[in-house]
């Protein structure tokens, strides 16, 4: 009996100590899967998701362009080729001049501005390509014979700024929101975690001697690990960096009042005071500063007062990169490519952007008055009238005629209205400015952002609510009125019935006065931020800034689409309604068409010039698509392939 106690107790003790084994290691387990949840979190917080990928063949686009003027960001010498990058893409010439091809965004390459370019061997690769950063669409490498595409997922990631290729195989990126990023071949990481979430300018230096231009912070310095911060505090010129340049120990900082020199990582002196320095480039004994509207200016480094001398060219101006090539002195500006010779004085213009119709790349504004002219408004550069074959241009800009937001040909008086910043602008038939009405003639702001046709005058929309003008006068209302908002941007009429869409909700007007408001506390609307109002049909379709496109039934209640809503915004009036189709302009989603037979929606981006999809137009057999980037059309009958 004593024996069997004893074994009993073993077993009991055995038993414990197992139990005991097995709640350790289930502990462990749990704890180990927690650590391992929680490393995998933070990797998914930092991580950025990526694809690399062939980038398709050009897409056979019936989408013409209509030339804009040509523009010069950046330049680079690669397989004993020259290549320039610009908003309209890139092109290839021999070293004597010659151009050899063109690749133009939204054909060859995909619908985004290019911004930077670098020759590098990357690590992923281990042959020379060429590296083009693009505005939105991430990275394209060329090898001289086709492109592949590095697409980050999270677009602030592709708002790239600036790029640098570094001895490693890596790729050093500047952004936006992001910070520095590298590219090692496998992944895309932050830098460093003193590198995050900055806006950077410019780059310059190695991967671990790095020097970082910011929008707004001034310069930092990273290196051994670590990262110094220098601003106007210690004797920046200006907070803001626009170039950079390294030779040696010795690092040149632009910025838009001078260019700060460190030696051996320590603000040394200023240089060229006052000078917009928008490109830098050093030797050992002169220090050339490219400037937004001074030319080049050659600063002699010997002595203690170094003596700046500019090679003055009316045409040399913002410029935006300098190089030696052979013997000479190379400076890329925005409308061509300049060279100088050692004894020689003056530039002469090796390349050029080339002759353009329009005036600008950045569009607000589009439509065709009676005679078939196509005007053209501009976010910050007047307004181009063209004439019907789109074969030559006149151009508009003064005080008033800035910021063209709508143009509206008004068919009963035969003028046309141009809604701006500054104040409605009348021009008569001919295309003449006739009269300017702003506050002081009786409207209720200067900042015009819509104008419709209702009643027996004219509906204007502005920030601070609607002014009706007509041979009575002008007379104006706002939400003390029963206006949902004062902020309204697009106006729509059928008949007596007037649609104010604003940035609080839309407001019915009958006759007038205010009939119904509708937001989306007190109806089904999915987003109160109204940009574009059209009637189509028995109903309206609203265009929002988040929710995408709805139907608007007079019953007042709203409705989805299948494909047209969702979490974008469509652009502040970007809406057209033909006979046949209705179509959207986006922010980054290209243009949306409905096919009003078969109630369908689907979405263009192959051909755009940008996804930013900011006017459009009909006249002349035509379709005309204004963005950010450029003018295309495409004739009507073939919209909807």
């Amino acid at each position: 009996m004593r024996r069997r106690f004893i074994v009993s107790a073993k077993t009991a003790i055995a038993a414990g100590f197992v139990l005991i084994l097995v709640l350790g290691a289930a502990a462990i387990w749990r704890a180990s899967r927690a650590l391992h949840s929680a490393a995998q979190d933070i990797r998914s917080e930092h991580e950025i998701r990526f694809v690399v990928r062939p980038l398709p063949p050009a897409v056979n686009t019936d989408f013409e362009p209509i030339s804009s003027a040509g523009v010069f960001f950046a330049g680079a010498r690669f397989q004993d080729h020259l290549y320039v990058a610009g908003p309209a893409g890139l092109l290839e010439y021999d070293l004597d001049g010659a151009q050899l091809h063109q690749y133009a965004v939204g054909r060859e390459l995909p619908g985004s501005p290019l911004i930077a370019l670098a020759p590098a061997v990357l690590a992923d690769s281990r042959e020379p390509e060429l590296i083009l950063a693009t505005a939105d669409d991430g990275l394209l490498a060329f090898d001289g014979r086709a492109f592949r595409q590095i697409f980050p997922y999270g677009s602030d990631t592709r708002a790239i700024t600036t790029i640098l290729s570094a001895a490693s195989g890596h790729l050093l990126i500047g952004t936006k929101k992001k910070g520095v990023l590298v590219y090692d071949g496998k992944q895309i990481a932050v830098l460093h975690a003193t590198l995050k979430d900055i806006y950077v300018t410019a780059l310059a230096g190695s991967e671990s001697d790095l020097w970082i231009g910011t929008l707004s912070g001034g310069v930092l310095h990273f290196h051994a690990g670590a990262t110094d911060s220098f601003t106007e505090a210690q004797g920046l010129p200006d907070p803001q960096v626009t170039s950079l340049a390294v030779a040696g120990d010795t690092t040149y900082v632009g910025t838009p009042l001078g260019v700060a020199v460190f030696s051996r990582g320590r603000l040394s002196r200023v240089l060229a005071p006052g000078v917009l320095a928008t490109a830098l480039l050093a030797t050992r004994d002169q220090l050339y500063v490219g400037s937004e509207d001074q030319g080049v200016i050659s600063v002699q480094l010997a002595g203690r007062r170094p003596n700046p001398n500019a090679f003055h060219d009316s045409q040399l101006s913002g410029v935006r990169q300098l190089f030696v090539s052979g013997d000479g002195l190379f400076a890329l500006a925005r409308n061509g490519l300049y060279r100088t010779k050692p004894r020689e004085f003056g530039w002469q213009r090796v390349l050029e952007a080339g002759a353009a119709t329009l005036s600008d790349r950045n569009i607000s504004a589009l439509a065709t008055d009676a005679s078939g002219r196509l005007w053209v408004g501009y976010f910050d550069r007047g307004l181009d009238i063209l004439a019907a074959d789109t074969s030559r241009a006149n151009h508009v800009e003064d005080e008033h005629v800035f910021c063209v937001n709508r143009i509206f040909p008004d068919a009963k008086t035969g003028t046309i209205d141009v809604a701006t910043a500054n104040g409605l602008v009348r021009f008569d038939n001919a295309g003449a400015e006739q009269q300017v009405l702003t506050r002081t003639d009786g409207l209720i702001a200067d900042h015009i952002t819509d104008i419709a046709a209702y009643g027996d005058g004219l509906a204007l929309a502005t920030p601070a609510g609607l002014t009706f003008l007509d041979a009575t006068g002008a007379r104006s209302m706002y939400a003390f009125h029963g206006l949902v908002n004062n902020h309204v941007y697009a106006l729509g009429v059928s008949g007596d019935e007037l649609i104010a869409g604003t940035l609080g909700g839309i407001s019915v007007l009958d006759k007038g006065a205010v009939a119904a408001n509708y937001t989306t506390v007190t109806s089904n609307l999915k987003h109160n931020w109204i940009t574009a109002v059209v009637p189509v049909g028995d109903e309206w379709m609203v265009g929002t800034y988040g929710a995408g496109i709805l139907g608007l039934e007079h019953s007042g209640r709203f409705h989805s689409f299948e494909e047209a809503s969702g979490q974008f915004e469509v652009n502040p009036n970007a809406m057209l309604v033909t006979p046949d189709y209705v179509l959207a302009g986006t922010l980054g989603n290209g243009l949306y068409l409905y096919d009003r037979q078969s109630r369908r929606w689907s979405v263009i981006d192959a051909g755009l010039p940008s996804l930013n999809v900011t006017a459009l137009a009909r006249g002349n057999g035509y379709i005309y698509v204004g963005t950010d980037n450029g003018l295309v059309r495409i004739p009507e009958q073939k919209l909807h392939s």
